[in-house]
């Protein structure tokens, strides 16, 4: 199993878990696909996309159970991101970690699976 990795605020989480699933964030309808991250990219996912914020939630997804809707795409840095074109079954999660906020803005990142 590989692990993927998203980042979101509790409250969007939570309304995704009433409604069985997660339809991604404002920025990725815009984007048209669900941004994810590798645990490798996790931190500086936080650093430059969630600085400063708290009630942040790290959900880790099997990649695998995603099927051909899953992409890896060049982003940031030239490196590959894994992208979901589609909707997330919450099925596909096995673990949603809380992402503590540090009073520097940064976040304290868990120890990831890959």
């Amino acid at each position: 199993m590989r692990t993927i990795y998203k980042i979101c605020p509790a409250s969007a989480w939570r309304e995704a878990e009433r409604q069985g699933v997660f339809r991604g964030s404002a920025d990725d309808a815009r984007d048209g696909f669900i941004h994810f991250s590798t645990a490798t990219q996790v931190a500086e996912t936080a650093r430059k996309h969630f600085f400063g914020q708290t009630g942040l939630f790290l959900i880790a997804v099997d990649a695998d159970a995603l099927g051909d809707e899953l992409r890896w795409e060049v982003s940031r840095n030239e490196e590959l991101f894994p992208h979901l074109y589609g909707e997330l079954d919450l099925g596909a999660v096995t673990a949603v970690l809380d992402l503590r906020a540090r009073s520097d803005g940064g976040h304290d990142i868990p120890e990831l699976l890959s």
